[in-house]
């Protein structure tokens, strides 16, 4: 069996159970499969929920407070709890967890991105088992990623993953809800996500948890934007990865729309664009076909606010997303020199950063 990458996200609904509180046992199942996993020689990251739901049992609290300073505070209190149950249920595998806490800040600067990649690198090579949530407690709008879906799909962009697995507390895509919907059929592989995809799913699945199929679908399509592939399956499969990573078809696989990216590609793709720069059609043929960087000429119209080096959507002339790079200007700067030839930035501006807009090293291709 050819040695992988897995990246595995456990939400509430299968780390309670269904219930209202962790499941001990369900929690010992996923370890006890990890476990067998790495000793067959995978590397396997948990991207684990449950703080919030660690917090409430231990407050005794029937609902999640509708103010974030409330979840922050149950975060806070649940954190520990639920890394101190993780250890004590790998140690009897005579396994070692360790704990990364993120948010989307950790990941969106070069340097942070770089960090976390090589911690995790180390912790995979000494044979821990990370366990990642994001980091609630400091968390704000601005760097949060919201979700734990989103969070291990940014995850496995980050260590090239070869599978991201996403255990839910439904099978996997149905064509319709099949809680009210009984002719709903399950969809074993999707070649290519698109709008239809999305427009089957609904909202979040339980009231314990953030995320719903809508999430998963998302985080499917970052995954597979850096060519790994996502499985959506049910996490009260007690044999479940072990069957998945055997190839057993079960749940729902989403294939990758890409191979897999370089080191660099994949961390633009992480990031979080600041704002966007709608170009001409020449631009875009040039992008696609030439491996051209993006020139100022090619540019019609700029919307967020963004300073040199951040990260920029680039949109064709109908809106379609073309890529994501960093930036060579600010968009004030851009203001100045969109429409106009790079021969006359010095002329401008008084000073020039360079000839492009994005260069293409900056930049990768959606």
């Amino acid at each position: 069996m050819t040695q992988k990458r897995i990246v595995v996200k456990l939400g509430t609904s299968t780390l309670t159970g269904g219930g209202t509180q962790l499941s001990r046992r369900a929690m010992l199942g996923i370890a006890a499969q990890t476990a067998e996993l790495l000793e067959e020689g995978h590397q396997v990251t948990l991207v684990s929920s449950g703080a919030m739901a660690a917090g409430r049992e231990a407050l005794g609290f029937t609902k999640l407070p509708p103010h974030l300073a409330g979840k922050q505070m149950l975060a806070a209190i649940g954190q520990p709890r639920l890394m101190q149950l993780w250890a004590e249920l790998f140690g009897i595998y005579e396994r070692t967890v360790g704990q990364v806490l993120l948010t989307r800040g950790d990941l969106s600067r070069r340097s942070g991105y770089l960090n976390a990649r090589d911690a995790l690198d180390a912790l995979l090579a000494a044979g821990v088992v990370p366990v990642i949530n994001e980091n609630d407690t400091v968390a704000t709008d601005e760097i949060r990623v919201g979700d734990n879906d989103n969070l291990s799909a940014l995850v496995a962009n980050l260590l090239d993953a070869d599978l991201l697995v996403i255990l839910s507390d439904i099978s996997g895509l149905y064509t319709s809800d099949p809680r009210s919907a009984p002719d709903a059929r399950l969809l074993s592989v999707v070649e290519r996500l698109d709008e239809s995809h999305f427009a089957m799913a609904g909202g979040s699945g339980t009231t314990l948890g953030t995320g719903g199929m809508f999430t998963k679908l998302q985080a499917a399509q970052l995954a597979g934007q850096s060519g790994t592939t996502t499985i959506i399956a049910p996490g009260s499969d007690a044999t479940i990865l072990q069957r998945l990573v055997a190839g057993e078809p079960l749940g729902t696989t989403i294939l990758p729309s890409a191979t897999r990216r370089e080191s660099r590609e994949r961390w633009l793709l992480a990031e979080r664009p600041q704002g966007t720069l709608t170009v001409d059609t020449g631009a875009v043929r040039r992008l696609k076909q030439g491996g051209a960087s993006l020139l100022p000429v090619g540019i019609t119209r700029l919307e967020g606010t963004f300073e040199r080096g951040d990260a920029v959507q680039v949109l064709g002339p109908g809106g379609t997303p073309i890529a994501i790079g960093l930036s060579a200007y600010s968009r004030d700067e851009l203001a100045h020199l969109m429409g106009f030839s790079s021969r006359q930035i010095l002329h401008r501006l008084g000073y020039t950063c360079g000839d492009e807009a994005v260069h293409r090293d900056n930049l990768v291709l959606l």
